[in-house]
């Protein structure tokens, strides 16, 4: 019963989208010529009080595609190491990390139902850029995301909390942030996902989101 609440709660609670999570580490800044070099996903679900939480996340090394442009100073803000064993041995395409991520996130979109996810980012347009390119360049005609739509924790944090860098509006949360582990895309994502849900419950807390039709959908199981 509880999961059949939690699917009708989130259902409704965006017309119909599912909110997932995703981060990128890249080689620049320009998405037709720099290289993905991470992404990472939290899908997200709600508990029964209609309260939206982290469910799983999925986080890939991506190989530079063919001609892909990497910047420097883009490795030394990350501090990502191209040549690192271990990364050579796991990092996947670019076609192959999107199918790990897309896979489960379809999967999310059925199991909830919603009809597609729409993607959550901190300054979400650089993210949002660089997958739709990334979509484009592997010629994946299934993409889950919506093409143009996001949700923005940047601008959200400003409202809320009077904070857009990621680090400050974890902290003004409550949420710890590591500076060491950040410029992961594991990382940034997961604390994303975290700032998110957290901004979410608490418009939710204050009387916000359309209560009484909520109430009327719990009083239906």
């Amino acid at each position: 019963m509880s999961e059949a609440i939690a699917r009708e709660l989130m259902a409704q609670r965006f017309r119909s989208f599912l909110p997932v999570v995703v981060d990128l580490e890249t080689g620049g800044f320009n998405a037709e010529r720099d290289a993905i070099l991470e992404i990472a996903a939290v899908t997200l679900t709600m508990d029964p009080e209609g309260n939206l939480i982290p469910d799983a996340t999925y986080a890939f090394h991506v190989q530079p595609f063919t001609g892909a442009n990497v910047e420097q100073s883009a490795l030394d803000f990350t501090g990502i190491k191209l040549d690192d064993p271990l990364r050579q041995r796991v990092a996947l395409s670019e076609s192959e990390a999107l199918g790990e991520i897309f896979r489960p996130v379809r999967k999310s979109i059925k199991s909830h139902g919603c009809t597609r996810a729409v993607l959550v980012g901190h300054n979400a347009a650089f993210d949002h850029g660089f997958l739709n390119a990334a979509v484009a360049r592997c010629g994946i005609k299934r993409n889950p995301f919506h093409p143009f739509s996001s949700f923005d924790t940047a601008t959200l944090s400003g409202l809320i909390y009077g904070q857009t860098v990621l680090a400050r509006a974890c902290r003004a949360a409550g949420i710890a942030f590591d500076n060491q582990e950040a410029h992961s895309a594991r990382y940034d994502t997961e604390r994303t996902a975290e700032l998110f849900c957290a901004i979410v419950n608490r418009y939710k807390d204050l009387g916000g989101w359309a209560l009484a039709q909520r109430e009327q959908g719990l009083e239906e199981f």
